[in-house]
């Protein structure tokens, strides 16, 4: 085993745990509706699609994922846009194609889209001057803001977040002036100020500009602390022994409970012992990504692998500080842990391109 399998393969082995504990869980969800007998089928599909990204990795180039990145950009925005008029309402968004045995959510790919293509955009791009830089971020607000604005419609507000992260960490990798940040937060802080002061004083604006069905998800967010979800998530957490075996039974029903509040559900099944057991494999994956960050650092990889990490990194903490009632309800799963055909094969892709031994070719 080479020195660089052998780091690889602690990032294995706490990937294969959550995995694991992921079946379990989706084997438990079974027993808490009929409409989730199916679940534990899907996901071992979907992991073991992952698995084998992982073993051929190795064979794959990807250097043309870069060279075509823009096609794959723009093949992700029809997508999306087709998904408006095509696509099927689950959970009050029109956000996925039923291809019969699962769905597929074009969001969750335009974060694997955007990385690729603002990569091979800040590689190709020239930072010779200030005007080349403005122009550069001219480039980067335009292709996050046409998907965002799709994804918006949907709706879907966590995967503009994750949009806007990707793009916060690749800008900041790339060599531009990080004097250029501050001029963005300005207007951005400016940009809010403004929202917010329309929302309270002027809505019926509002309402003829972005119709109704934003104000609606406004209060959903005012009151995230409130509603079943929420209260017997926490309930679940908080009357949870340490130790834990429940796989038929179930203890407290929490709605969409294998995707949104898989770490409830965890808490269901295995007990406080289970959200440590799953905490500590995210720290090993989330300290090995980074690592290989470091070691990367001012070359090309790096900027890809930035995108991912912050992105990731805020995937995790948002979905577990929703499930503690720390912040609001966004409808953001658990990487690899929840389930979602969708999100864990573009994060096995993701994992594919950074895992690679040589450089993106």
């Amino acid at each position: 085993m080479t020195k660089k399998k052998k780091e690889n393969f602690y990032l294995y082995i706490p990937l294969l745990i959550i995995m694991i504990i992921s079946l379990f869980i989706m084997y438990h969800a079974s027993f808490i509706s009929s409409l989730y007998e199916k679940l534990l089928l899907k996901q071992s599909i979907f992991f073991s699609i992952g698995i084998f990204l992982l073993l051929i990795k190795d064979k794959i180039k990807t250097k043309w994922l870069f060279d075509y990145s823009f096609f794959i950009y723009l093949g992700n925005i029809i997508l999306l846009i087709a998904v408006l008029f095509l696509g099927s309402t689950t959970k009050g968004a029109k956000a996925w194609f039923n291809l019969g045995f699962f769905s597929f959510q074009p969001s969750e790919l335009m974060k694997l889209s955007l990385c690729l293509y603002l990569t091979h955009l800040t590689e190709k791009q020239n930072f010779k001057n200030k005007k080349q830089e403005f122009l550069y971020l001219l480039k980067v607000i335009l292709i996050i803001l046409i998907p965002s604005i799709l994804v918006f419609l949907e709706p879907d507000t966590g995967a503009i977040i994750f949009y806007l992260l990707i793009a916060l960490a690749i800008t900041f990798t790339s060599p531009i002036s990080k004097k250029w940040f501050i001029f963005l937060g300005i207007i951005l802080i400016t940009g809010i100020s403004l929202f917010v002061y329309a929302y309270l004083y002027h809505q019926e604006l509002l309402i003829q500009l972005i119709g109704t069905s934003f104000f609606y998800r406004v209060e959903r967010i005012l009151n995230f602390q409130e509603g079943l979800q929420i209260d017997n998530a926490l309930t679940s957490i908080g009357s949870a022994p340490l130790f834990l075996w429940n796989l038929t039974s179930t203890r407290i029903y929490i709605p969409e409970a294998p995707t949104d509040f898989a770490f409830a559900l965890l808490t269901n099944t295995f007990g406080i012992f289970g959200n440590i057991i799953i905490l500590i494999c995210y720290f090993f994956i989330d300290i090995h990504l980074f690592q290989i960050w470091k070691n990367k650092r001012k070359s090309i990889e790096s900027i890809f692998i930035s995108g991912f990490l912050l992105m990731f990194l805020e995937n995790q903490f948002q979905n577990i500080f929703m499930n503690l009632g720390l912040i609001p309800i966004m409808g953001i799963p658990l990487p690899f842990l929840s389930y979602g055909g969708s999100t864990i094969i573009v994060y096995f892709i993701f994992l594919l391109i950074i895992l690679k031994q040589d450089k993106f070719c």
